[in-house]
């Protein structure tokens, strides 16, 4: 077998409380919540803020959140947050029909935006879990947005993607910024501050609030807004590689990292990730258990039922060692940041916030400069079905954050990525690395990943015609691909640590010493101890 790939990342230990994300000034925000007696919540939600000033070519306030909390209080399953918006109540359906459209918009329209679930998911965690003030929490925040922070290298590569906008001149306004360069965001610190003050109405029914309604033209009501887009939801959760995991359910994809990890656990999956069987078993889990997704994932669907014995077994007899499956499509037919926080009672948290594509929509509201997600890439428009755009429904999400607990209900790890479609694809190899063959964090995060990919270029379609996709391989990844063409993989290798394979971070609990990775792939991300 080849020897392992060296991977440019260390595994950073602490005792008493730990932050991963993608960016090193959020985790600095957060690990400062920590230091302050804040619990796990309130250094998720400071990382959040930060990267919502700082990132925001991949999140912000104009997108959506989701959470899993495993807390101090002994509950039998982890606290689980949906805080996706749905669309407003002007979405018609028929009218995007009698426009010709097959699908909404990606960008440029606003029908592609959902009101935005990410502030209620602030207010709604902080105050379940929270112990400092929200001004507290969201103070480092407001004085990066307010005194400025230097750009990273994603922020300056993605800027041009949005610098003709006139909502971009936060970012534009002195010139083509360069890495370090110092950037301002007025508006979003305005917003943060009336936030800190007056709670989620200073949001939703304030200067931002009234923007959106003026963009909307019709397409929200106030009432829309008035609406708390926050829910606790019961998780799903499967038994799997000896520990019980957990994810969101549906409107969220999180059920499909749980269902492949099932089926995978059922295989002889080797104890050894250089392996062409590891690989190829793992992707046949991930198509097993993804193929039907555009048909069964809607807010509606039953996640725990998606990840049965009943409904999974089929799909594990399925698969073959020696050759890929044979799949067809079923009757007819981004940008995100993910992080975790854990505390020294071990409360932990798996936070994931997103725009979807890149600047979202590239839509944003002029007075704040607050850039709206694309989440309603999520939605169809085939009459009747579970996920069709319609109002006050929410899309398929494909953010999937993940908890692990150990069999006696404590916590062992949070985990999640960015990677659109991909996301549950990283977590089933992050899982597998970690659980089953015994890795380290850094070498379960920076290990090169293999990832399926469909025939539409943005990420988002991947399960469109299972039949037709390509297992796309990172460069430094082990050599998987010859033996992988041979058993009827169609392959392709991309870049050594190509940011497609997404940002993924991860805390592992080990007795009581906290280990944590935040992905080099992100380039700036930091996990950090306390």
């Amino acid at each position: 077998m080849a020897s392992p790939v060296e991977v440019p990342s260390v595994t950073v230990h602490s005792r008493r409380g730990m932050v991963s994300s993608v960016d090193h000034l959020a985790s600095n925000a957060g690990v400062a919540m920590l230091r302050a007696g804040g619990s796990a919540a309130d250094a998720a939600v400071a990382t959040s803020a930060m990267l919502a000033v700082t990132t925001q070519h991949m999140c912000g306030m104009g997108g959506d959140l989701w959470a899993l909390i495993h807390h101090d209080g002994g509950a039998a399953q982890p606290d689980t947050l949906n805080a996706s918006g749905w669309a407003g109540s002007g979405a018609d359906p028929d009218a995007a029909r009698a426009e010709g459209l097959s699908e909404i918009p990606l960008y440029g329209d606003i029908r592609a935006s959902p009101v935005p679930g990410c502030v209620d998911g602030w207010m709604t965690l902080h105050g379940r879990h929270g112990r400092l003030s929200m001004a507290q929490v969201l103070a480092p925040a407001i004085d990066a947005a307010a005194g400025g922070f230097p750009a990273s290298p994603h922020t300056v590569a993605s800027i041009p993607h949005v610098a003709r906008h006139p909502w971009a001149t936060d970012y534009t306004a002195g010139g083509a910024p360069r890495i370090g360069s110092i950037i301002k965001r007025p508006g979003v610190a305005r917003t943060l501050e009336a936030i800190a003050d007056d709670g989620r109405d200073a949001f939703y029914l304030g200067e931002f609030g009234d923007g959106l309604l003026e963009m909307g033209r019709g397409e929200y009501t106030r009432s829309d807004l008035e609406h708390k887009h926050a829910d606790w939801v019961d998780p799903v959760a499967v038994e799997a590689f000896g520990h019980t995991l957990w994810t969101t359910p549906p409107n969220s994809q999180g059920y499909l990292s749980l269902a492949s990890a099932w089926i995978a656990d059922g295989l002889d999956l080797p104890t050894d990730p250089d392996d062409p069987m590891w690989a190829h078993l793992l992707i046949e889990s991930s198509r097993q258990a993804g193929y039907d997704r555009p048909d069964v994932l809607h807010q509606d669907a039953d996640g725990q039922a998606l990840v049965s014995p009943h409904h999974l077994t089929p799909r594990r007899d399925a698969i073959s060692e020696g050759r890929a499956g044979d799949l067809r499509v079923p009757g007819a037919a981004g940008d995100t940041i993910y992080l975790c926080a854990v505390d020294e009672n071990r409360m932990g948290v798996s936070l994931i916030q997103s725009n979807a594509g890149g600047w979202g929509s590239g839509l944003a509201e002029p007075s704040t400069r607050i850039f709206l997600h694309n989440r309603g890439l999520g939605f169809n428009l085939i009459p009747g079905h579970g996920a069709e755009y319609r109002s006050r429904r929410r899309p398929p999400h494909t953010l999937s954050p993940a908890l692990v607990t150990n069999p006696d209900g404590s916590l062992r790890t949070v985990l999640g990525t960015m990677g659109g479609d991909s996301q549950p694809q990283v977590v089933l190899q992050m899982l597998a690395r970690l659980l089953h063959c015994g890795q380290s964090p850094s070498r379960t995060v920076a290990s090169g990943r293999w990832r399926l990919y469909g025939d539409t270029p943005t990420g988002f379609h991947t399960w469109a015609d299972p039949s037709r996709l390509v297992v796309q391989i990172e460069g430094h990844a082990p050599a998987w691909a010859s033996d992988l063409e041979n058993k009827g993989h169609r392959t392709v290798t991309l870049e050594r640590h190509d940011t497609a394979f997404g940002h993924a971070h991860l805390i592992d609990v080990r007795g009581d010493v906290l280990a944590g990775c935040a992905d080099p792939r992100a380039m700036t991300g930091a996990a950090q101890g306390l």
